[in-house]
């Protein structure tokens, strides 16, 4: 068995944003009531001529080239989304002929808000256990298309978008893997929290019970993340939790105890891009040069099932 790593990232969001103030045009909401209650200012929204596969392959294409690697150099192609409306051919499959690829595993992987995180341990897993040498994984959402735009205490929240990071092998990881143990789980029972159901699929969710759950029960979870790599939560450069809502993300960071670590708040600016969320957070924190390259940073991905899953990397 061998170890793997990050070794690129690459993020894309579709060019139109939708303010505060335009939300406030078409629902009866405002800058100040958005902003106060989920801290989110902006969101990129897709056409319809932008499918999801292509905000993949996008991002997918930056990683590569980040990467110095060419399409055909992937075996495995992991796909977060839970998105998709059609069943076949899946969106890996999709950001495969998009791109070129000549043979990849090709596979979709639907925990919704928690979804980059999983695929990125089943990548780690799959190339630990020798059936993959070079992984492309993916969180890749387009919120915009099953939201209701006429409910204001859902529309504000979303957007679309997706990240990209390119896995690899790493034999010489030794006591510093470049992705440590995955911690995951879910919560069955209270799985109704969040919703995507319907013809057409509608997202819904209720929100106090999902503020709860994250702000309370995460925390010690995430600790647990920082043990099983072997680290502290002081030890983090960076935390990049899922990208769902300020009020969640600053209190669950702080309850955490990563004193010395910038926490991601791409929030603010994309809103909730559910399973491209901390794919996309990490590259533009990385691309800004705010963590370095090695430094140990927190992905902990929840929501969805009300699911969870989370892993230290050492960034790229």
């Amino acid at each position: 068995m061998t170890g793997s790593r990050v070794v690129a990232l690459g993020h894309y969001q579709p060019a139109k944003v939708l303010t505060n103030d335009d939300l406030a045009a078409m629902v009866d909401t405002s800058d100040e009531w958005i902003t106060s209650r989920v801290g989110i200012k902006t969101r990129h929204v897709g056409g319809p001529d932008e499918p999801v596969d292509e905000l993949a392959a996008h991002a997918a294409a930056k990683a590569l080239a980040s990467a110095g690697l060419q399409p055909g150099d992937i075996d495995m192609v992991l796909v977060a989304t839970s998105t998709a409306i059609d069943r076949s051919p899946s969106m890996s499959a999709r950001v495969a002929a998009r791109l070129g690829m000549r043979s990849p595993a090709v596979m979709d992987i639907n925990v919704v808000c928690s979804g980059f995180t999983h695929a990125l341990a089943t990548a780690d897993h799959a190339i630990r256990a020798g059936a993959a040498t070079k992984a492309l994984v993916i969180g890749a959402d387009k919120m915009g298309d099953i939201v209701d735009w006429t409910d204001r205490s859902t529309c504000v929240l979303m957007g679309d978008g997706a990240g990209a990071a390119v896995v690899t092998a790493d034999p010489d990881a030794g006591d510093r893997p470049g992705i440590g143990p995955v911690l995951w789980g879910s919560v069955p029972e209270m799985g109704n929290a969040v919703r995507i159901e319907g013809t057409p699929p509608r997202f819904a969710q209720e929100g106090q019970s999902v503020y709860r759950w994250a702000t309370t029960q995460l925390p010690p979870i995430a600790r647990k993340v920082c043990e099983r790599a072997g680290i502290t939560p002081e030890d983090l450069a960076a935390v990049v939790l899922h990208q769902a809502n300020l009020r969640i993300i600053e209190p669950v960071a702080r309850k955490i105890g990563a004193v010395n670590a910038v926490i991601a708040r791409d929030v603010v600016n994309s809103g909730n891009t559910s399973a491209a969320s901390i794919p996309m957070a990490l590259s533009k924190l990385v691309e800004r040069g705010e963590v370095a390259s090695g430094a140990p940073a927190l992905l902990f991905g929840f929501g969805g099932n009300l699911s969870y899953a989370g892993q230290v990397i050492r960034c790229p």
